[in-house]
């Protein structure tokens, strides 16, 4: 705690204390702050700020990064940018091992290099930032390590926009020119998604930042596929893809989006072979016939069991016979019960065919043409032969009906197009010896799922695992490292190699000097550099490497729960795999941030919240602890009044800032300071020597320190935010800065009035401290403006646990706040001006008497009494028939006489009219429940409503009945 570990006091007797010994025109950082007086009067504090003398911030060493709240009304937005360079320079970010312990890592998910922020990135950065800023104050060396991924498909696609301006084609340019096109393109613009995480506050070690096609990563990524193919896990093979025709590759399952479009379910009628009898099948994609290689039902479906066993003629194919087969699969209750099988273009058909052992037969191009197996519709596109064929078969009077049908589209998530399912040949991974071992990882508890609930997905996707296409057809992205000898079988004849140099000297042993290779054309999906991130950006397959001992395994990866499928588990995979060990020991996912509907935020919908207007609006700190506010797992509605709300927050902080340093003694008071400084809040029986509101607040302090701690460690950062909010704003600002007024311009003397500057000072760094995570930018700024700061709060220690507290001043101090309440209610209820100060008798025990006698000043202060005549006893005052009767608490109760507080003939013509009112519409609401028609015909709940505010009108009537005649009677007795 900064108070019981502060510098000796500066000499203010010569000007060179005040330089430092290194450097004599520089200031020394540790000695110069703003010079200070005590207050003497409440009113207009703005006004005697705009005549101190100030200097610069302690740490930031005269360069003028930050503000202070006794030169500026509220929070700078702008500063944050130079208070994120400051922290930067200065290598804040950067693990440290001074303080020992172990460290804590987290490798940043990264962003695609063509990206730009969204509310995704701003979720994200938040909550990583929480982690490592709160690791980092517990004196962890820490470490998050930054970079980006290429993002192949994407990164293609912009390039090749950007080039079809220029008029110029991929093609035109060939492989190598392209790519150096696409690198030119990185470094001028993949930059962009980096500073704007950097806005976001992240405290990243940018000097560790990687880019998936750095040399390093490169080289880790060819070892990885090296030693997998060496192990018989990468094989190549013709299986079902996901096509994109535009963008002429594979994807991966995660870049297709599905999508319900209105469609058409077409019902064509197949004849069966030898046999005037037609079998109809119903399918939404009727240019697939050409690839039916059978007709299936259910083995329990009458209606066609006499068929199984027979061929059936596919349409407009000549006569091509087919068979007509029984399986389970086959769902009775779907169009007509009878399944065309075309396992070359239907996921679960082909899974079915290779099941039964049936041909698969394509009939697409790799541009989503017809090939010569649709005979007269080669060449055309899939769409336009839906047409024609159609327009055919009903013709040829085997159409029998085309009716309206919801359908489930998938379509690619870069370009848009319909995605094909389609048999290529590929690179496959073999994934299930691999997923094995990451069950085991978390059945065994070496890795940690947060939500909990996410381990059932976890192991429900592990468990029924495919193969991994991990070949794309594209020019950006890691080269496949296999090649191929020219004049040789592709699938019998290639070889695997770390680099030509070496692919050519084992072809050169395996088939003679003369032989010529070349490079396989494809490239890796993305997700498979992706999957080595954890271990790769730490040097692997160097083990040796310094930041790999240091660094892995990590702590944490923080991501959001859609990719746990297609990263977090695949890098666990790979993770076990390549270094024997789970790469994170925790892994928290986070839900999607929604407009405040709740619906998805979306470009078409318009509800898409950019996270740097937000940032210009409401400022940084107000973003991230808006969004920091969510729990684990759960969507977030991110709406304008919960921002506003939390920028009010912000300017709440910088308001009690402001009210703190102007409570402080001045600098050359040496003193005061080293009186304040003797204060060790931390001790319990300095604790226990404090007046009442301030081991109140002490006591508070140390409970919620020990609570959010708590919170912090359980990755319960919604809890955190509530929590440190609610203890500012209502036991600080509310109760304790107001309490503390009646200290400061009172008449309690100088040692009380020393306690409650100790205790201002004390607390509220204390609350930056715990809101720094949350709030880096703000909390760092009043940081600053603190006297005798021996260093920035982003390295500063985190508060200590299990510091004392008194519960008996706590249960003192909440009958004070009792007792105040009460008295502020009477007063609204009776409509006493707030200026107006009242009499008030306190009625209770002698020891309550006692305690709360001593706080005088602060109850009439905070209640608005009459400090001449506020009296203490234990027993009802000669007048109490003519007062309001308060019970605060077991044992407390106050007496406020009536006539002091309001003209009590007023008051009586006012409630009497009132309860007129109120009677007309209590009256109105019984007639309404009294018709037979209404009860009878309205609904249910409007019929319920009426009852409920029957009811409670009529509860409203009896209170001011009674309030009414204490007020006549208390006239009557007056008189």
């Amino acid at each position: 705690m900064i108070l019981q570990t502060a510098l000796s006091l500066p000499t203010p007797t010569t000007a060179t204390t005040l330089l430092s010994p290194s450097c004599p025109h520089q200031l020394n950082t540790l000695f110069f702050t703003h010079r200070r007086r005590r207050l003497t009067s409440p009113a207009r504090l703005d006004s005697s700020f705009s005549k101190r003398r100030f200097s610069c911030s302690v740490a930031a060493s005269g360069n003028n990064v930050f503000t202070s709240p006794e030169t500026s009304k509220i929070f700078d937005f702008s500063s944050e940018e130079k208070i994120y360079n400051w922290w930067e320079s200065q290598g804040y970010f950067k693990p440290s091992f001074d303080k020992g312990g172990s460290p804590f890592v987290i490798p940043m998910p990264p962003p695609n290099v063509t990206g730009s922020l969204h509310m995704g990135h701003a979720m994200f950065v938040t909550l990583e930032d929480i982690m490592v800023r709160y690791n980092r104050m517990k004196g962890r060396p820490t470490l998050w390590l930054p970079g980006t991924d290429h993002a192949g498909i994407a990164t293609q696609l912009v390039v090749e926009k950007m080039l079809a301006s220029e008029g110029i084609k991929r093609v035109d340019l060939g492989r190598d020119e392209f790519t150096k096109r696409v690198w030119e393109w990185k470094e001028k613009y993949g930059g962009t998604i980096t500073n704007q995480i950097k806005r976001l506050g992240a405290s990243c070690d940018w000097s560790r930042e990687r880019f998936t096609l750095d040399e390093q990563l490169s080289r880790a990524v060819v070892e990885a596929f090296v030693k997998l193919h060496d192990k018989g896990l990468i094989y190549q093979g013709s299986y079902m893809v996901n096509w994109s025709p535009n963008l002429q590759t594979a994807v991966s399952d995660l870049e297709v989006e599905y999508s319900e479009e209105p469609g058409f379910l077409y019902h064509i009628k197949y004849r069966v072979a030898g046999s005037p009898d037609f079998l109809t099948i119903a399918t939404t994609r009727p240019e697939t016939l050409f690839g039916d290689v059978a007709l299936a039902v259910h083995p329990e479906d009458d209606r066609y069991s006499k068929y199984v066993g027979q061929t059936a003629i596919v349409p407009m194919t000549y006569g091509r016979h087919v068979p007509i087969i029984s399986d389970k699969y086959v769902d009775k209750d779907f169009g007509t019960g009878v399944l065309k099988i075309s396992p070359g273009h239907d996921h679960n058909d082909y899974l079915l065919a290779r099941k039964l052992g049936l041909p698969i037969l394509n009939v697409m191009n790799k541009d989503a043409t017809l090939n010569d197996v649709a005979g007269l519709f080669c060449g055309l596109d899939r769409f336009e032969v839906r047409e024609k064929l159609w327009a055919d078969l009903e013709e040829t009077g085997l159409a029998v009906k085309k009716e309206p049908h919801t359908l489930r589209v998938p379509r690619s998530q870069r370009g848009g197009e319909v995605i094909e399912p389609l048999v290529s040949k590929q690179w496959f991974v073999h994934m299930d010896p691999l997923a094995e071992k990451a069950l085991l990882a978390v059945e065994n508890k070496e890795l940690t799922i947060i939500p909990e609930r996410f381990e059932k997905i976890y192991n429900h996707w592990l468990t029924n695992i495919k193969d991994w296409c991990i070949s794309r057809q594209l020019w950006w992205g890691h080269r496949i490292p296999v090649w191929y000898v020219v004049g040789k079988d592709c699938e019998e004849d290639y070889i695997v190699a770390k680099n030509a140099e070496e692919a050519l000297e084992k072809a050169h042993e395996k088939y003679g000097k003369d032989v010529e290779i070349y490079q396989d054309p494809d490239v890796l999906d993305t997700w498979f550099s992706s999957s080595l991130w954890p271990f790769s950006t730490l040097g692997w397959p160097d083990v040796s490497a310094k930041d790999f001992n240091n660094f892995y395994p990590t702590n944490m990866l923080e991501t959001g729960h859609d990719i746990l499928f297609f990263w977090v588990a695949r890098m666990v995979m790979m993770g076990i795999e390549f270094t024997g060990t789970v790469p994170f020991s925790h892994v928290y996912l986070h839900g999607l941030i929604r407009d405040s509907q709740g619906r998805k935020m979306s470009k078409s919908l318009g509800n898409v919240i950019d996270p740097l207007d937000t940032i210009k609006d409401f400022g940084t700190d107000a973003l991230r602890f808006t969004i920091a506010l969510g729990t684990a797992g759960q969507d977030l509605n991110l709406s304008t009044e919960r921002l506003t709300a939390n920028k009010a927050f912000t300017n709440k902080l910088w308001n009690a800032g402001k009210f703190v340093l102007h409570s402080l003694p001045s600098l050359s008071d040496t003193s005061a300071w080293e009186n304040l400084l003797a204060l060790k809040l931390d001790k319990e029986d300095t604790l226990l020597s404090l007046p009442l509101p301030e081991c109140w607040a002490v006591s508070k302090l140390h409970i919620l320190i020990d609570s959010v701690t708590a919170s912090y460690e359980k990755l319960f950062f919604g809890d955190v935010g509530r929590e440190t909010y609610d203890f500012f704003w209502s036991d600080f600002a509310d109760w304790y800065i107001e309490a503390s007024k009646s200290r400061l311009y009172g008449s309690g003397g100088n040692s009380v009035s020393l306690a409650s500057q100790a205790v201002l000072l004390y607390v509220f760094e204390n609350i930056l401290k715990l809101l720094h995570p949350f709030m880096p930018f703000v909390t760092e700024d009043l940081w600053q403006a603190l006297p005798y700061r021996k260093e920035a709060l982003i390295v500063s220690p985190w508060p200590q646990n299990s510091l004392p507290r008194n519960v008996e001043s706590i249960k003192r101090f909440e009958n004070l706040q009792a007792l105040t309440k009460a008295i502020r209610n009477a007063r609204a209820e009776y409509s006493v001006e707030p200026v107006k100060r009242i009499s008030a008798s306190v009625v209770g025990s002698a020891e309550v008497i006692e305690y709360i006698s001593k706080e005088k000043e602060v109850l009439a202060l905070l209640s608005r009494l009459d400090l001449n005549n506020v009296h203490f006893t234990n027993s009802p005052p000669g007048d109490a028939n003519l007062s309001v009767h308060l019970v605060a608490s077991e044992g407390l109760e106050a007496y406020l006489p009536l006539a002091a507080m309001v003209d009590i003939s007023s008051e009586v013509q006012r409630i009497s009219k009132r309860l007129s009112k109120m009677q007309t519409e209590y009256g109105a609401l019984i007639t309404r429940l009294s018709s037979p028609k209404f009860v009878e015909k309205a609904p249910e709940e409007v019929v319920r409503g009426v009852k409920e505010q029957a009811e409670e009108l009529e509860e409203k009537i009896k209170l001011t009945k009674a309030r009414l005649d204490f007020l006549k009677s208390t006239s009557l007795v007056s008189q």
